[in-house]
């Protein structure tokens, strides 16, 4: 009877251990995904650096120049319906550095956060690779797209952010004033700050179906309570227009509203098609 004991007991151990190394080789796969994904962002952050001149004129400080795509096409839309208010042909930003370092700083800062931003699909991929060998053969066909449509939404995001909240933000935050005594001069860490705030938080924002995706694959969320709950989203979603555009204009604030608004009515079809599969898959199983 012991030795039965004795011989199951070594059974367990050796399912504990194989559990346990099974474990570590997940991790251990996980690191060397993470590693080649890490390398990728300091390759882009090396040429981001290497050519920094026309990345710093052009892309960084484009939304301070008169002469930016959007408050040209805005000039455009205010000749067009006669509203010479719409035309932006000056911008009142002084930029200034108060460190050392502070120079060395913002290229070093400013070229790693471009290479984390073109690097992101390229994580995306990685972490494809790494979540694909655990999944269903119908699974892996259903998530297919994962990469492609996560990549998608979050430039799309980035565009969004970068040619429409950050130059209506600018033009407003360097020309308010609360008093004519008060000059502004703005850090330069001040200002690629919010450039960089405001372009990938939109991006993150944008990846709003990929996270209802997940969610409803899980059966946590469902179409059903999305509808419900609309219009405390709506309310939601006016709040994160309202800080995110610093605007007063009502204007801005709906340009920005308005694709959270198409977001949330893509994550109800989204949960909805999801759904639908689950059904099939348990009606497939009964």
């Amino acid at each position: 009877m012991s030795d039965n004991k004795l011989i199951q007991a070594i059974k367990d151990k050796g399912k504990t251990m194989e559990a346990e190394m099974s474990f570590f080789d997940h991790l251990e796969a996980l690191r060397w995904h993470l590693i080649r994904a890490s390398i990728a962002v300091v390759v882009l952050t090396c040429f981001a650096f290497y050519y920094y001149d026309w990345i710093f004129d052009t892309v960084i400080m484009g939304p301070s120049k008169p002469t930016f795509w959007t408050y040209r096409m805005l000039c455009n839309i205010g000749d067009y319906f006669h509203r010479p208010g719409f035309c932006i042909d000056k911008i009142n930003i002084h930029l200034l550095n108060t460190e050392m370092a502070g120079q060395f700083t913002l290229q070093v800062n400013s070229s790693l956060l471009i290479g984390v931003t073109l690097g992101f699909p390229y994580l995306l991929f990685e972490i494809w690779r790494f979540i694909r060998p655990a999944l269903h053969e119908k699974e892996r066909k259903a998530a297919s797209g994962f990469v492609f449509y996560a990549t998608f939404l979050f430039i799309l995001g980035v565009m969004f952010g970068y040619y429409v909240i950050t130059p209506e933000s600018i033009n407003f935050l360097s020309g308010y004033t609360v008093s004519p005594l008060i000059e502004n001069k703005f850090d330069i860490d001040s200002y690629l700050s919010s450039v960089s705030t405001l372009t990938l938080a939109t991006g993150i924002v944008f990846e709003l179906p990929i996270l209802v995706y997940i969610l409803s694959s899980l059966g946590i969320l469902t179409a059903k309570f999305m509808r419900d709950t609309r219009r405390y989203a709506i309310v939601i979603i006016l709040i994160i227009a309202a800080v995110v555009t610093p605007t007063p204009d009502m204007m801005t604030m709906t340009v920005v509203s308005i694709p959270l608004f198409v977001l949330y009515e893509v994550g109800i079809m989204v949960s909805a098609v999801v759904e639908k599969r689950r059904l099939k898959r348990g009606e497939a199983v009964e």
